[in-house]
């Protein structure tokens, strides 16, 4: 018989409290003096009643500067407690955050500005100079509040020399408490980008309850309750540490430690110095971690449960073993469809498994991409998704309803993904039917990479692809496939790519070829340049030294 995730059971049974500010109201409520937020660096801790009392201030100073229900709030800032309390405020207020990857500017951040036509925004005061840069094109931008890192003052002033309002994220601390119209579940909460593969960047809508949803599958995979501490040191930006990592722990009323760096080689101190007992790891982090020395106290710690996107199977029974951990668990999903697919915990996988379909919420299907029909179980074909119950899944690209309507064709979500299905019921990840890449934990455009190095004068033509990194867990290096007018060398392409593609976006291969493989509707055959991959004509950044 085939086998499906059962343990699915909501925290929250009535669905009208899917949102973030009733759930936090819960627990400030039910739990006021218990530890919800510990930020080490800044050396600060907040109870659920301190910081219901702090997305309450941030609210009051957004409404105070005369914020109205569904405006978009950029946050552009690395992990700290001015980041949660900012999203949490939001929500309270009754607006829409939009994280943006603090390693974007030039075009990848002119896009996404452009896209969500932000009215209010905070970032750290290192990041003022890209909003100068491309200021014409985020003029939907009434007022910055700038989270200071040590060049406030410097942040300020350009800011306000280009024009806008602008002033310290500490002034929201002095604002008086106020809360905005109560968002409903089926409100847009999030806006957060995802990798374009065939055109620029999507914003996925994700709805108060999707948000909520995600956050508590993760609570059942994890068996996370009130007694437990959740680590993340993954960007709040990414859906990984706000909606898989922060938001679980609100929902549980645990206590959420945020870090803003990964350290491989203090990964277990950071885990040991609050007792941590459930944390995440994103891509090559658990094979960083493997990659360290052993110590005879690895073992002493207390943490029970990974949550691991995705496991690297190949070293899972030795790390567990090394650091004496009760359960690893995985999902399968995207930013748009919440998981469908999820790994029952304490349970031994079929090698390179990620889960079971959890059925009473989803409907999945594997499909031939070209024609939507359903696959025999042991082929390989596109996933896709569509939820049982309302509100669980996006509410489609923002700003974009032509992809909406494409990425939803036939009424299933399609995911882009290609996958395969046991007698058994498990699922297991094959490969990318899109383009998208990932290095280091980060998802890339190839189109955005594209785009950029095509700007270059003597660049006729450009296709980026991913080629195996020699890693555990799946990942990708960059390459880049370019046709030219004239002759160039490699190094004058990577320094071309410095400030106009994020550092982890460069492409470390590069190879200059007289003309690109294309099929007869001039479409670029990158399955014959990955077939191809690193040849004796490539070029390897870190011959140079730089990664």
């Amino acid at each position: 018989m085939t086998r499906t995730y059962t343990d699915l059971k909501p925290t929250f049974a009535d669905t009208g409290s899917w949102t973030s500010p009733k759930v936090l109201r819960h627990q400030a409520s039910c739990r006021p003096d218990a530890t919800f937020l510990i930020a080490p660096e800044e050396g600060r801790q907040w109870t659920y009643a301190e910081m219901l009392e702090a997305a309450e201030r941030v609210s009051g100073g957004f409404l105070a500067a005369g914020a109205s229900t569904g405006d978009r709030v950029l946050i552009m800032a690395a992990n700290s407690s001015q980041f949660i309390r900012t999203w949490l405020g939001s929500a309270v207020a009754g607006l829409v955050e939009v994280p943006i990857n603090t390693a974007y500017e030039g075009e990848f951040l002119r896009h996404q500005s452009m896209t969500v036509g932000p009215r209010w925004a905070v970032i750290d005061d290192v990041f003022a100079e890209r909003f100068a840069a491309i200021r014409e094109h985020v003029a939907s931008i009434e007022k910055f509040w700038v989270v200071d890192t040590g060049r406030a003052d410097a942040a300020l002033e350009i800011l306000r020399g280009n024009g806008w309002a602008a002033e310290s994220w500490n002034a929201f601390e002095e604002a008086t408490p106020k809360a905005g119209e109560e968002p409903a579940p089926s409100d847009l909460a999030s806006i957060f980008f995802t990798s374009g593969t065939t055109g620029p960047s999507k914003g996925v809508a994700m709805p108060h309850a999707q948000m909520y949803f995600f956050g508590d599958e993760v609570v059942s995979l994890t068996r996370l309750t009130a007694e437990d501490t959740y680590f993340t040191c993954t960007p709040l930006f990414h859906g990984n540490a706000q909606f898989m990592a922060a938001y679980p722990a609100m929902i549980a009323g645990a206590r959420l430690v945020v870090r803003p760096k990964f350290s491989a080689s203090r990964w277990i101190d950071h885990l040991r110095e609050h007792d941590v007992t459930v944390t995440n790891l994103l891509g090559v982090m658990m094979d960083f971690v493997w990659k360290q020395p052993p110590r005879d106290e690895d073992r002493d710690n207390r943490l029970r449960a990974v949550f691991a996107a995705p496991t690297a199977s190949s070293i899972l029974r030795e790390f567990k073993d090394r650091f004496g951990i009760e359960a690893f668990v995985e999902v399968f999903g995207l930013t748009e469809t919440s998981a469908p697919i999820l790994s029952p915990y304490g349970e031994e996988r079929p090698p390179g498994a990620a889960g079971l379909q959890a059925a009473d919420w989803f409907d999945i299907r594997l499909v031939d991409p070209e024609t939507d029909e359903e696959v025999p179980v042991g082929e390989v074909g596109e996933l896709v998704v569509r939820p049982k119950h309302p509100w669980t899944c996006s509410m489609g690209y923002y700003g974009m309803p032509d992809k909406t309507v494409e990425a939803w064709r036939n009424l299933w979500f399609h995911t882009g993904d290609a996958l395969r299905k046991d007698a058994d019921g498990w699922f297991y990840f094959v490969d990318r039917y899109k383009d998208a890449l990932r290095r280091r934990g980060e998802n890339i455009s190839s189109y955005e990479v594209e785009q950029a190095i095509l700007q270059h004068d003597a660049v006729l033509e450009c296709a980026v692809i991913g080629v195996a990194a020699g890693i555990e867990a799946g990942e990708d290096e960059v390459m880049a496939v370019i046709v030219t007018s004239r002759p160039v060398d490699a190094a004058e392409i990577w320094s071309f790519c410095e400030g106009k593609i994020p550092a982890f976006a460069v492409p470390r291969f590069i190879r200059f070829v007289d003309a690109l493989p294309k099929t007869p509707s001039e479409k670029v055959r990158k399955a014959a340049l990955r077939d191809e991959g690193v040849t004796s004509a490539t070029h390897d950044r870190t011959a140079l030294g730089r990664h």
